[in-house]
């Protein structure tokens, strides 16, 4: 085997001489002759051969064994044996150094200190005699004084840290530091109460009190300053150096003091049995009676119910037979006694957390283990234990089922104000509306619903998995965290598939999950859950929210309660087929009106085309009209706000604001004074909220006037303090128009029946994929993507209550002006005359065809231009047809169904 060797691999011995002697020579014989360079290179290989050998050396002769040596390897093996045994021992006792890496133990050092705590105790406590009792008294009695017993225990304490917990050295530094200040504190308050003794009097007088520590500590303080001060700043070193050494916050001082006590026994621990609850509710633990079975030859019927149960059944026997054994808790068991505990936190009256699906990180999920330290959100901690409930200091984890009566602990708000007049007005107590109980955080049916899931991924070799799930009244949203270069697409692909495998059609996935790197797949539950409107409104009361305009919408899927401002969204859209929740949201709405806001904050105008759905709210004080029925009407109201807007934004222009809010905080203030020799009297605008059930209605009637108006509120109200809440059960491009989706951004999408009503509403699809009865999407302005909630419920008899204690404490006020007629009427010939039948004949072609035009009268009546356009003028004149704009045809007023009646006012046979 050939090879090229380089000079620097040559010996540097052996490299010189071919160095000096070989170039001369291959530069005589260049141009002599060239085959013999070539001859030169082919044999520079073999001679430079036996150089490869040379950096070989050979190993130097190993020096006979000393004895010295071999001791010393003895004595070290023999220490190193003896300190690994102690710390497995002392490793045994407890948990916190099982399966470290040897090069992190500390044994050696431990055991040393071990030593010298044994060598001090003797020293110090049994007097021990001879130079290394001698020793000890100078260092440790004349360092450390009086507390020189204490020493022995110092130590042996450190090396116990040191073989538990070797993997935390980071700490080190933390507990000398604050060992050092205890110590300092310690021995200098000790050195003052032995009365200060100087050098002057003797290293016996120091030893007896401090020491020299406690004397140097001491001594300079007791001499700048009296010791009046000196003892209050020792006080305070000693404390630094045990809050350094237990690593306890200031804050924290209380926690740790009630944990102190629950480890004593003062105190009841009421967290003792958290660890082995496995978060599933009662009625899952217990298993139903066995079904009798049906014989063979009887006919054979399917029961949806037996069939569910016995498939639960089924699927909980081997759960059963391994109850008694520890099983650690999976993403899956976090995320339900996270929600849980959101839930019990809001029933509580705290404000719940959005962090429920972020704690499904850092455990265990399948193959995937990690170590990870999982923390439960904090709460409210209570005093008191709540049956049915489990208290803890961090956090109330809701896992047992709760009674059918909860105890009530919120404080009524029964909150007096004075309006204007002298009149106390008392806002209803939220112990009027039924307190929920709490919900469910884990079922069997949606660990079924989780196992389909992983069996339909590994089925169609997709590399992800359920990491978590967060439980909601309606749908339960599965988390599935994707392997490394899949894609998203492989997971969307699928729905038709998991909608087959967990047996649900109304299967919907959001990919990704707003703020998280997971894609959301969310599934009905079988079990519904009720969201009341008192919950809703206590979480608002306890975040001490004072906003009139606040309402409660319901509860999403991660366990929040969902809450806005109407003055922040500042006009809304609630759409949805019938039976989809509609009303119930505007009653939500009403009702959450009524309970927080007195009649000064909000005034309302309630459109009722339906005449049946509003009827609860009659002679309520808030309202500034009585409710509206006639369509005709609700548009003449609504000319009414346009131009209530348009003196609001008079009186912000000429006294400078630009909101209603600041020329309302300015009057109250008395900032805004009327000009001089003005009768009026300046008072805060109210917020006005007009609500209309029904937009179908309105546009049909009149759909311009109505559009108009609808626009021009939504364009320009928002600064006046003017909102609008427009719901239709007929999301159609000609009802909700382009002009009116563009005005009013806040978006409230129930279930719809098409794709089509869903583009409508939110301008994307996913509302015909809800499952209605309040199951819907919302989209507040300045959202991007909607929310998926239950909507809150009231029942009938709590809207009576409320009704009747704010009819009760105020009766309504109304105003005149607000269905007046908004145009100026023509002033025209109102005297029939001779033209009564000719009248007639084309009121009843104009509203039988429901197409005012005058060419048309012309031409149907055989009448000349004058002629029919006077008979246009007197049905104008009678709200039959419409003002003339221009060239375009009149809108027709009147439906046909009431064509009778409008004949028998132009004949005079009814005063109409």
């Amino acid at each position: 085997m050939s090879a090229v060797v380089s000079p620097g691999n040559l010996h540097p011995m052996a490299s010189r001489p071919s160095a000096a002697k070989k170039p001369p020579a291959k530069k005589a014989a260049a141009p002599a002759k060239a085959p013999a360079r070539k001859a030169a290179a082919k044999k520079a290989p073999a001679r430079k051969a036996p150089a490869r050998r040379a950096p070989v050396r050979k190993a130097p002769p190993k020096p006979a064994p000393s004895p010295t040596g071999g001791l010393y390897r003895l004595v070290r093996a023999v220490w190193l044996g003896m300190a690994h045994a102690v710390g497995a021992v002392f490793r045994g006792i407890g948990q916190g150094a099982r399966n470290l890496d040897p090069a992190h133990r500390k044994d050696g050092i431990a055991l040393l200190l071990f030593a010298v705590a044994l060598i001090v105790a003797a020293g110090t406590w049994a007097d021990l005699s001879g130079p290394v009792g001698d020793l000890v008294e100078i260092l440790v009695t004349g360092s450390f004084g009086r507390l020189d017993l204490l020493v022995p225990i110092l130590f042996a304490v450190i090396a116990v840290r040191f073989i538990r917990h070797p993997e935390q050295p980071e700490a080190n530094g933390r507990i000398v530091i604050g060992l050092s200040a205890l110590v300092v504190g310690v021995l200098g308050q000790v050195h003052i109460a032995c009365g200060s003794p100087a050098r002057d009097d003797g290293m016996r007088a120091i030893r007896d009190a401090g020491g020299l520590i406690g004397w140097a500590a001491a001594t300079p303080l007791t001499y700048t300053m009296s010791e009046v001060l000196a003892v209050p700043l020792l006080v305070l070193l000693t404390v630094f150096g045990l809050l350094v050494v237990t690593a306890t916050p200031v804050n924290h001082i209380p926690r740790r003091l009630r944990a102190l006590g629950i480890r004593l026994g003062v105190l009841h621990d009421y967290a003792a049995d958290l660890d082995d609850v496995e978060g599933y509710d009662e009625q899952w633990r217990d298993e139903p009676p066995a079904r009798p079975r049906s014989r063979r030859g009887g006919p054979q019927t399917y029961d949806p119910d037996a069939a569910e149960d016995e498939a639960l059944t089924r699927r909980r026997r081997p759960r059963r037979a391994a109850q008694s054994e520890p099983r650690e808790m999976d993403a899956i068991d976090v995320a339900s006694a996270a929600n849980a505990a959101l839930d019990g936190a809001v029933q509580h009256g705290m404000p719940p957390s959005p962090v429920v699906a972020d704690l499904t990180q850092g455990v265990s999920v399948g193959d995937r283990e990690e170590t990870t330290p999982v923390p439960v959100p904090s709460a409210a901690p209570s005093s008191k234990p709540v049956p049915g409930r489990k208290n803890t200091d961090s956090g109330v984890l809701d896992l047992t089922k709760a009674p059918p009566e909860v105890p009530r602990e919120m404080p009524a708000r029964a909150e007096q104000l004075q309006l204007a007049g002298d009149i106390t007005y008392s806002l209803p107590s939220l112990d009027l509306l039924t307190r929920g109980g709490p919900g469910k955080a884990r079922s069997a049916a949606n660990d079924a619903i989780v196992d389909s899931l992983r069996t339909v991924f590994s089925e169609f070799k997709v590399d992800a998995a359920v990491t978590g799930f967060t439980r909601g009244p309606t749908v339960t949203r599965y988390e599935v965290q994707l392997g490394p270069a899949v894609k998203v697409e492989r997971i969307t692909a699928l729905a038709k598939n998991i909608a087959y495998a967990v047996a649900s059609p109304d299967v919907r996935i959001i990919s990704p999950i707003p703020g998280k790197s997971a894609v959301g797949i969310e599934i009905p539950n079988t079990d519904r859950e009720m969201v009341n409107l008192g919950d809703v409104l206590r979480l608002a009361q306890s975040a001490e929210d004072d906003d009139p305009m606040l309402v409660a919408f319901g509860k999403d899927v991660e366990g929040g309660y969902v809450m806005h401002s109407l003055a922040k969204m500042p006009h809304m859209l609630v759409a949805g087929a019938t039976g989809s929740g509609k009303s119930s949201c505007i009653n939500c709405l009403i009702t959450s009106i009524m309970m927080r806001a007195t009649p000064e904050d909000v005034r309302m105008i309630l459109v009722d085309p339906k005449r049946v759905e509003l009827t609860a709210y009659e002679g309520i004080p808030h309202l500034i009209t009585p409710i509206i029925t006639n369509p005709k009407r609700a548009a003449e109201a609504l000319q009414w706000v346009v131009r209530e807007m348009d003196l609001r934004y008079d009186d912000l222009a000429a006294y400078g604001f630009r909101h209603i809010d600041d020329f309302n905080r300015a009057v109250r203030e008395g900032k805004v004074t009327p000009p001089p020799g003005s009768e009026r009297e300046l008072q805060p605008y109210p917020y006005l909220l007009v609500i209309v059930d029904e937009l179908a209605d309105l546009m049909m009637v009149a759909p311009r006037d109505v559009e108009d108006a609808i626009v021009r509120i939504t364009q320009l109200a928002r600064a006046a303090g003017i909102h609008l809440v427009l719901a239709t059960q007929r999301p159609s491009v000609d009802v909700v128009t382009g002009l009116i989706k563009a005005n009013v951004p806040s978006r409230l999408a129930f279930a719809t029946s098409s794709l089509a009503d869903s583009r409508v509403i939110l301008d994307q699809p996913g509302a015909e994929k809800l499952i209605g009865k309040g199951d819907g999407l919302f989209l507040p302005m300045g959202a991007s993507k909607p929310t998926r909630m239950q909507g809150a419920f009231v029942t009938e008899e709590e809207v009576a209550v409320v009704v009747q204690h704010c009819k009760d404490q105020m009766a309504p006020v109304f105003r005149d002006d607000v269905t007046v007629g908004t145009k100026q009427k023509k002033e025209i010939d109102e005297d029939i005359g001779d033209d009564l039948d000719l009248l007639c004949q084309a009121a009843e072609l104009v509203v039988s065809t429901q197409f005012g035009s005058t060419s048309m009268l012309q031409r149907k009546l055989r009448v000349g231009f004058a002629k029919a356009g006077r008979l246009m003028d007197l049905m104008e004149s009678r709200n039959i047809v419409g003002p003339s704009e221009g060239s375009k045809a009149r809108d027709v007023l009147v439906k046909p169904d009431e064509l009778d009646g409008v004949l028998a006012v132009i004949r005079g046979e009814s005063d109409g």
